[in-house]
């Protein structure tokens, strides 16, 4: 069932009550699709994808061409083997899409935003979307807030769909009207990005999920869902620091309960979420986030039930896209194949 905004003030609940409204009337009540999920978890890890079959029976819970990966998780192999390298084993691996994170290649050599929209097209990869900062205090910084047009102009030329920052909403502070103010600046990049044909969205951390300091009773990213114009601005679910947002702070200020399952954010609005990062974690309580990032297929974050449950959803499973990451891996391509082999094993339970 849609979530009850734990807030009182009464505008802020009313937009956030009528968008939850829209968003179960867009898919399905989240909580028969919550139901309809399975809570296990698929074990281990399949082979390489195309050399052996997966892992279990049923429909894949991974919608055909919608895995992709996020390129910070690739970083050093970015820099020293360059873009096309690592596409060819992106591609080997039965990876479908790449997300950038920077358009250079560092000892690899200079290229052009053509030449890197070419080399990714002809290793058969889709560049779905790219992550650029929100805000500087240099003014001539490549940043939403500072230089607009030519973040717009090289995510055209890149032919991307989406366009977005990991930047929280910040700039203004943590209070309720500081992130209002974010928001209207959200809905002018995603206007703008909305008459070349691309959705600006936003990409969470855990802080997030905190609460405002002027206002302890109200979550800021229930602030950024209701100030935000759903037709403009979107979001990029990472899972893994919506999972460690729930740990952190699931109780306000005060010490009362406040808690709130990321899964039922995305049913209550899933038109809202074309994007996710899939990186994963085991439990660990002792840790400040409750989790250690740890490759994906091996932690604690049930994969099976989340895209199935997001799968359930009125088209989800061809408006949603799926990017493995991890912020540090020990090592990157090895991450790749494992991320890959694990998604792909995943089978839907009741199929």
């Amino acid at each position: 069932m849609p979530r009850t905004p734990r807030t009182t003030d009464p505008e802020l609940a009313r937009k956030l009550s009528r968008r939850n409204m829209l968003g179960v009337a867009a898919g399905a009540t989240a909580a028969a699709l919550l139901g309809g999920a399975t809570t296990a978890s698929a074990a281990g890890t399949a082979p390489l994808p195309g050399t052996a079959p997966a892992a279990g029976r049923g429909r894949p819970v991974l919608p055909p061409g919608r895995l992709g990966i996020q390129l910070y998780s690739l970083r050093d192999k970015v820099s020293t083997l360059g873009f096309a390298r690592v596409f060819e084993e992106l591609r080997r691996f039965g990876y479908d899409e790449v997300e950038y994170a920077g358009y250079s290649q560092g000892s690899a050599g200079p290229l052009t935003l053509a030449q890197l929209r070419r080399l990714t097209r002809d290793h058969g990869l889709r560049a779905i979307g790219s992550h650029v900062g929100y805000y500087s205090d240099d003014p001539g910084a490549y940043t939403f807030a500072q230089n607009l047009t030519k973040v717009l102009d090289d995510a055209q030329a890149l032919g991307l769909k989406h366009i977005g920052t990991a930047s929280g909403p910040w700039r203004y502070g943590a209070t309720v009207d500081g992130w209002k103010r974010c928001a209207e600046e959200f809905n002018h990049y995603g206007a703008e990005a909305r008459k070349r044909g691309m959705k600006f969205y936003q990409h969470n951390h855990a802080e997030e999920f905190s609460f405002a300091t002027d206002r302890p009773d109200v979550r800021l990213y229930d602030v950024l869902l209701a100030e935000t114009d759903p037709d403009l601005v979107y979001l990029e679910m990472d899972v893994y620091w919506a999972y460690a947002g729930r740990f952190r702070f699931g109780r306000r200020p005060d010490g009362t309960p406040a808690p709130f399952d990321p899964l039922a954010y995305v049913l209550e609005q899933p038109d809202r979420y074309p994007l996710f990062h899939v990186k994963d974690g085991e439990r660990d309580d002792t840790a400040r986030d409750g989790y250690r990032m740890v490759d994906v297929g091996d932690g604690d974050i049930d994969y099976q039930r989340f895209i199935s449950a997001v799968g359930r959803t009125h088209g989800g499973r061809r408006d949603h896209h799926w990017q493995a990451e991890h912020d540090n891996p020990a090592e990157s391509l090895t991450f790749a194949l494992k991320a890959a082999s694990h998604l792909h094993s995943l089978r839907e339970k009741d199929c």
